[in-house]
């Protein structure tokens, strides 16, 4: 890989119409496919009062369209605004159903999450993948992420992206890997390969740093699929 060329791009945390995005599924594919995407899990918000619906919907999709598509389509959820009590037993409950990748809704600038669901889901080893848009994660919840190989993540969502500069801060202090991710919601929100790593370099990572978060740490994330 040249110094120039930072490979194809993946996007671990979007949204279909399935919660409140505005594409079905098959085109958010083809959308990503045209910006250089090789690989996009669909984690669209969940209760238990939706989470069957979703991950039935999703694994569907795959059965039916799944070998069709140019990326790869792995289902996933964003657990989004849960009791901190109740999120294991979601998690848990969503991986037996079928989800590959697991985000936390994380405690963003912009929205009243409850205060303690980055710590809750920093706890949740093996069951959360990613904490999404953690906002001004305090540092010893970024080291139990770190400790639990559990992602955090850069976003380039409007509102959300605010903590972008302090997530990278405590990570690099922290040893925490991150991940650059869209959290997409509407046809503009996908981001190419090169919009994705001056995501990353607007929040203060060096160009290795943010190579990593483009290609290494996604490809680790990928052996857990």
């Amino acid at each position: 890989m040249s110094k120039k060329d930072l490979g194809p791009r993946y996007d671990f945390h979007t949204h279909s119409v399935l919660s409140d995005g505005c594409l079905v599924p098959s085109e958010v594919i083809r959308r990503v496919e045209v910006k250089g995407t090789a690989a996009i899990a669909i984690t669209d918000h969940v209760d238990f009062s939706n989470v069957d619906y979703v991950l039935d919907s999703l694994k569907k999709v795959i059965e039916e369209q799944g070998n069709f598509f140019k990326v790869q389509l792995i289902p996933g959820v964003e657990m989004t605004h849960v009791p901190l009590e109740t999120m294991p037993k979601l998690a848990e409950y969503a991986r037996k159903k079928g989800a590959k990748i697991v985000v936390a809704h994380g405690e963003s600038p912009v929205e009243p999450v409850i205060p303690g669901t980055n710590r809750t889901a920093a706890g949740l080893k093996g069951l959360v993948d990613i904490i999404a848009h953690p906002g001004y994660i305090a540092e010893e919840d970024a080291a139990l992420a770190a400790k639990n190989s559990i992602f955090l993540e850069l976003t380039s969502r409007r509102g959300h992206k605010k903590g972008n500069v302090h997530v990278a801060k405590v990570a690099r202090k922290v040893g925490a890997k991150l991940l650059v991710n869209t959290d997409a919601h509407e046809p503009e929100d996908y981001l190419t390969q090169r919009q994705a790593y001056s995501i990353a370099k607007l929040a203060g990572l060096t160009d290795t740093e943010a190579r990593t978060a483009l290609i290494d740490n996604p490809k680790e994330l990928l052996t857990r699929i």
